[in-house]
């Protein structure tokens, strides 16, 4: 998959062929990509790939999951005149992209640590990129959420608006999924988070529940169905999210990690 990926972003930047290679003949070239601003880095496995798919060498002085500061060298590359422009955006892009989300999903992962959360990610990734984007952020620290709609059965309030019967439709869907899936609900009240748990979800999602109402639910949670996850989401930013973390919550989850990365600044400079 890796593979495919890199050739395929490869392919959009190149086109019909690189109009530079036609005009000067290919020379030994080194370069290297410095750090304009601090950051994570992200990256390392695509690129490991792009370095064995175009034949050029590669030495990272930074692995995935470091962080790093501006004016850092972050890796070098050795290979033909022709090959090293060729790739050039192709690698930055992938390193900015990942790093970038890697930076931000470290912020929050340091917030909540010391609480015992998880941060996990969310399904609201940019179309064809769930694994590239998912992927930076577990090296910021994150714990993947359910990659698609095959892994973990989620009732958001849209699925509820369709079923009749939420115990029943429970009952039957444990016979019909697979053994490993889980089943996860979310509420959107401290009523609903009762009533979910009491049927047997073996997690809910508190949206948007203030804290007074999350800390309830964790409290009803406690007492009464401790095999229970809860799972706090919406709104939540990185002014926010420890507040959340305090109210003793499994996990907390936030589409911002990937749609709100702004790009660290990356540059590769030929020696």
């Amino acid at each position: 998959m890796i593979k495919k990926f890199v050739e395929a972003t490869l392919a959009e930047d190149v086109g019909r062929g690189d109009l530079y290679s036609l005009i000067s003949k290919a020379t030994p070239t080194t370069a290297k990509v410095i750090a304009k601003s601090d950051g994570v880095l992200a990256g390392v496995k695509y690129i490991e790939v792009l370095a064995e798919l175009e034949n050029f060498n590669i030495e990272f002085l930074k692995d995935d999951a470091q962080s790093f500061i501006k004016g850092d060298i972050l890796l070098k590359l050795s290979g033909d005149s022709h090959t090293i422009l060729k790739i050039e955006r192709t690698l930055l892009n992938i390193l900015h992209h990942a790093s970038s989300i890697a930076t931000l999903t470290k912020k929050y992962v340091d917030l909540i640590d010391p609480y015992g959360v998880k941060l996990l990610d969310t399904r609201k990734t940019r179309p064809l990129l769930r694994v590239f984007e998912k992927y930076a952020t577990r090296i910021g620290g994150a714990t993947n959420h359910r990659l698609g709609l095959d892994d973990c059965l989620m009732l958001k309030d849209t699925h509820l608006k369709t079923i009749t019967n939420l115990e029943e439709y429970i009952k039957n869907a444990r016979k019909k999924i697979p053994f490993t899936s889980k089943i996860e609900i979310e509420a959107e009240t401290y009523e609903q988070a009762v009533e979910f748990m009491r049927v047997g979800a073996d997690i809910v999602m508190c949206d948007n529940m203030d804290h007074s109402k999350l800390k309830r639910v964790v409290e009803f949670r406690d007492r009464n169905f401790q095999s229970t996850l809860l799972e706090a989401s919406g709104n939540i930013s990185l002014d926010t999210i420890e507040s959340y973390a305090k109210c003793g919550v499994d996990a907390i989850s936030s589409g911002s990690l990937i749609h709100q990365a702004n790009w660290i600044d990356l540059s590769m400079k030929v020696d």
